[in-house]
This record gives structure tokens, sequence and C-alpha cells, in this order.
């Protein structure tokens, strides 16, 4: 936008196409661009005395308001449709451990406790660390794909060594929700959502998810509560049987 001498001369289409730079390129969080979109309609507003048109640039929310999620069935469909032995290691640690993507990417074979059945996630930004446990699945998929894959730093590596990028997570997820024949769409967050509501719908007490899942506030763990709530509601009544 610097071949611009001020914030009037700058076509709405170009205020469009850097937002979309900053999701595509930048891979920004949903909250980012929020802020973003925000933050230029605010300077219009200030400057110019300008009411900018931009809110259609504000990220789309899920129309039910709650996260979305795979069900146990499509999860084992998922891993089970997934050959690839790194794939199916990636796909697995996610769920299983309740990771984010950057969380997974992030990890390092020496955060890994083999003996103890551990993982360790280290944050950034202040976040506190945490560690979960590895289930025994888990660990003799990722002592198999170790073996055969020898990663040297990250656990997940690309091709030429070094951190595995995002998109490329997306995509081995997106092939196997195809080859799993799963019509549910959804990310790696969305594994992180169902490693959640599984728990949850399973027992597991709220705090215990709230830790598992590194959220500061338990309000943030809460919001899957309504998801289980609702699904409750879809328990067939006795009286159905008689």
């Amino acid at each position: 936008m610097s071949e611009y001498d001020n914030l009037k001369e700058i076509p709405v289409s170009e205020i469009e196409g850097f937002i979309n730079r900053m999701v595509t390129d930048n891979k920004i969080s949903v909250s980012y661009q929020r802020s973003l979109v925000g933050a230029i309609k605010k300077l219009y507003e200030l400057t110019q005395d300008e009411k900018i048109k931009l809110d259609y640039l504000f990220p789309k929310r899920n129309s039910s308001g709650l996260p979305k999620h795979f069900s146990k069935d499509e999860i084992k469909r998922m891993l089970d449709a997934t050959e690839n032995l790194k794939h199916k290691a990636m796909l697995m640690t996610i769920y299983s451990c309740g990771l984010s993507l950057n969380e997974l990417l992030n990890t390092k074979i020496n955060d890994i406790q083999f003996a103890d059945k551990l993982l360790q996630i280290n944050q950034s930004k202040g976040t506190k660390d945490r560690v979960v446990s590895l289930p025994d699945k888990l660990l003799e998929n990722l002592q198999e794909y170790y073996k055969q894959y020898k990663p040297k730093e990250y656990l997940f590596e690309g091709v030429n060594g070094g951190r595995y990028s995002e998109r490329s997570v997306q995509l081995v997820l997106k092939k196997a929700l195809v080859k799993g024949k799963i019509k549910t769409s959804g990310s790696g967050q969305t594994l992180r959502h169902s490693f959640a509501i599984h728990l949850i719908q399973s027992g597991v007490d709220i705090p215990i998810v709230q830790k598992l899942l590194g959220h500061e506030s338990i309000k943030t763990t809460k919001i899957y509560t309504h998801i289980t709530e609702v699904e409750s509601k879809r328990t067939p009544n006795p009286l159905d049987f008689l």
C-alpha cells in the first residue's frame, strides 16, 4: 500500500487483497484477522471520518457458534484410511494428545519421554507448559515411525528436514477424510476439539480436560459441555422401547 499518498487513494480491493494474503500466506489466526479488519475500519473512522464497509472481511463463524468435531467412528475411519505411517502418526498425535497444529509442529524428539509415556508441550508467549500422557497405541506407532523416518530434531520434519509445514498437515487430513468417506469437514483444530468432546463424553471432569488442553480459563473448556448437552438430548427415551 506504500505506493499511495493517503488512505483515500487506496481502493477497497487493495485492502481486501491485503487481508486475503495475510490469511492465506501468513496463516493468521481468526482472532488476528478480526482484530486487523477492525483496526483498519477504526483507522478510517478516526483519520478520514469515513465508515468503510469491510464487514464481509471478518472471519465467518460456525452457524451454531460451537466447535465442530468428528465422531469417534469418523476418527477411526480416518485413521484406518491413512496408510502412510508418518501421516497416521501425525493425526494420531493431534487427536490423542489434544494438540493444536502449532504444538504438533513444534514438538521435538527430546520432548517425548518414551519410558514414562509422556509428552512435554513447550509453549511460548507466557503460556504455561504442560505434560500429557501417551497412550500405548500412539507410542507403538511413534516408535515404528521413528525407526523408519529417523527425524533429527523435530518429531515431524519436512522432506529436507526442519519443521513440517502446517499446510501439509491440513492436506494429510483432507486426504484422510476423502479416503475414509467422511462427510464432516474439518481441520487439525477439529481433531483437538474432538479430543476434548470425546473425553467429556467418557466422563472425564472438566478441570482435567482444561489442564490437558492447556486452557488458562475453565470457561474456554466449558464450551465443549454445550455440545455434549445437545447430543445427550438425542438419547432415546425409555418410553420409546415400550
